[in-house]
């Protein structure tokens, strides 16, 4: 099986796909905690939350109806927490931020078992993106392709974003120095607040992409969770670099290693975590601030 070119094909597929979807995840988390400084432990549940608002909206209007419902609803529930919540707790210290924001996963998780029930729900692939496509002499699934190529294109808006426009200069100068920057004239407050809302918006995007694939359940933030932590600590904090980097090492070790090692495949994602903490304890890629 291991000598065959497709199996290894379809193994590299599968790793980014993977990779693709927590890197919509986890570069909303991680840009937060870059320039606000804030632990967000309750990126998950608005993941959650992004894939309940996909699959009803789905059920009404469609896939892409629901696609594009999903970051905007979770963007908005972002707007609420940031102004009744975390605006008032980012001051507060890491300890008290954690432990808000663990509450906070709990009162979500029990806010859609409330309105959606314990029932797990269910998202339709639209026809266009069914089936399978050949690529590369392999027949995979259309739909986790379109998860790899959507990643693809956040990733290329994100860089340009940061890197090549004003808004950009001004995000990565908050993240390098957030005192200086607001010296310069830069309204680091409304900064803090729009990267916020698009960091929820691209965790309910996750959800959104994630639907059609898993059982949508209230736990499903819970689950995603611990990875994401894990992509962004090995990668570095507060950078885009760092979150691809993190997102692609752990899609890669956890597919081939459930595949060739597995035995042992559990431990594998956290012995290399250990292992760059202890060698760069900041991450590989972590931003200068």
């Amino acid at each position: 099986m291991t000598t065959d070119v497709g199996f290894w094909v379809l193994q590299a597929l599968n790793a980014l796909q993977l990779s693709m979807l927590l890197f919509l995840l986890s570069v909303g988390l991680t840009v937060i905690f870059g320039l606000m400084h804030f632990v967000n432990l309750a990126h998950g549940a608005l993941y959650a939350l992004g894939a309940y608002f996909a699959a009803s909206a789905s059920a009404i209007g469609g896939f892409w109806f629901g696609l594009l419902v999903a970051p905007i609803a979770v963007a908005a529930v972002g707007v609420v927490l940031y102004g009744g919540l975390i605006q008032r707790m980012r001051k507060s210290g890491p300890m008290a931020q954690v432990l808000v924001t663990f509450g906070l996963i709990f009162a979500l998780f029990d806010l859609t078992r409330i309105v959606w029930g314990d029932i797990a729900l269910a998202a339709e692939v639209p026809q266009i993106l069914s089936g399978q496509s050949a690529l590369l002499g392999v027949a995979y699934p259309t739909y986790r392709l379109f998860i790899i190529c959507l990643g693809g294109v956040v990733l290329a808006i994100l860089a340009f974003v940061l890197g090549r426009t004003q808004i950009g200069a001004m995000i990565r100068a908050g993240v390098d120095n957030d005192a200086m920057a607001a010296c310069l004239g830069i309204n680091v407050e409304r900064m803090f607040f729009v990267v916020f809302c698009v960091g929820c918006a691209l965790a309910g995007l996750a959800g959104a992409v994630a639907a059609p694939l898993l059982s949508v359940s209230p736990g499903m933030g819970l689950q995603i969770l611990i990875p994401t932590l894990i992509v962004i600590v090995i990668g570095g904090l507060g950078s885009l670099k760092g979150a691809i980097a993190g997102s692609l090492i752990y899609g890669f070790v956890q597919t081939f290693g459930a595949v060739l090692f597995p035995q042992v495949s559990s431990v594998l994602i956290y012995a290399l975590l250990a292992a760059v903490l202890v060698i760069k304890p900041a991450g590989l890629f972590p931003a200068k601030g």
